[in-house]
């Protein structure tokens, strides 16, 4: 029995510990259900998920073309802080980022490999943290738009860091932090616009992911170059599948590959 589709990241279920899912156009898996189960992954092609051709993958699932055309992809999606929409500009959809942009946007702090900072609309909460392998967050302010989201967290990322580190969250090298008292210490940075924003008084949010083995030395697996990988499937920790033989792979950063996933 196979499952066959185009890759976009795993949906999630925050339970305990979270559930994951792969989802393709006609089926779905349960990927917890395949934990200590050995796998195999064929790369099958291309499927760029704008246009759905068969071109080489550039970035977030876009060929090089639509990457530079569609309003999913444009800077503001990564840069916040360029977020034009409540002020009317368009960038490349107005009505997209309307509809995107101005929205109730959350500033956070989680620790996954470290403490960092992150912007994430509402609705994305907790699938964001999720997403990052954060076994704790909490949220800043909560502010209407991407806009002041996105200045908000600029003015304290000169403080605390905005990135993870992917090796140190997959080998869960982790420690504990107050993160209600890093949010105190980070309070007086918050821009004037966002101050009154602030939340004041919400504890954090504890994430357990279903992980029986995590990798002392992670090594990616680029399923292209490899054309087929076969694994014992024995962890699932922000957007990654991790295997027996400490290979990982991320899902995400594979969006609009096609594969093929056989069980054993």
């Amino acid at each position: 029995m196979f499952y066959q589709g185009a890759l976009t990241k795993m949906e999630t279920e925050f339970a305990n510990p979270i559930q994951y899912y792969l989802v393709f156009e006609n089926d779905f898996i349960n990927l917890n259900q395949l934990l200590n189960k050995t796998i195999t992954m064929k790369f099958v092609k291309y499927q760029c998920l704008n246009c759905g051709q068969d071109k080489p993958i550039y970035r977030q699932g876009f060929d090089k073309q639509c990457f530079y055309e569609v309003p999913q992809a444009a800077d503001w999606v990564m840069r916040p802080e360029l977020s034009k929409a409540h002020l009317g500009i368009e960038d490349r959809d107005l009505e997209f980022e309307k509809k995107t942009q101005l929205q109730p946007h959350i500033v956070y702090l989680a620790n996954s490999s470290n403490v960092k900072v992150g912007v994430t609309r509402k609705s994305q909460v907790p699938t964001r943290w999720i997403d990052q392998g954060a076994h704790e967050a909490i949220e800043i302010v909560e502010v209407p738009n991407r806009y002041l989201a996105g200045i908000t967290e600029v003015a304290l990322k000169d403080h605390v860091s905005d990135k993870t580190n992917w090796r140190t969250m997959l080998k869960n090298e982790i420690k504990d932090e107050n993160l209600v008292e890093w949010r105190e210490q980070l309070r007086t940075y918050i821009p004037e616009e966002a101050k009154d924003y602030f939340i004041q008084s919400n504890s954090e949010t504890n994430l357990e992911f279903p992980v029986f083995k995590y990798p002392e030395k992670p090594r990616s697996l680029n399923i292209v170059k490899e054309q087929s990988y076969t694994g014992k499937l024995v962890g699932l920790k922000a957007q990654y599948l991790i295997f027996e033989d400490e290979t990982v792979f991320n899902v995400r950063g594979n969006e609009g590959l096609v594969v093929r996933i056989s069980m054993h």
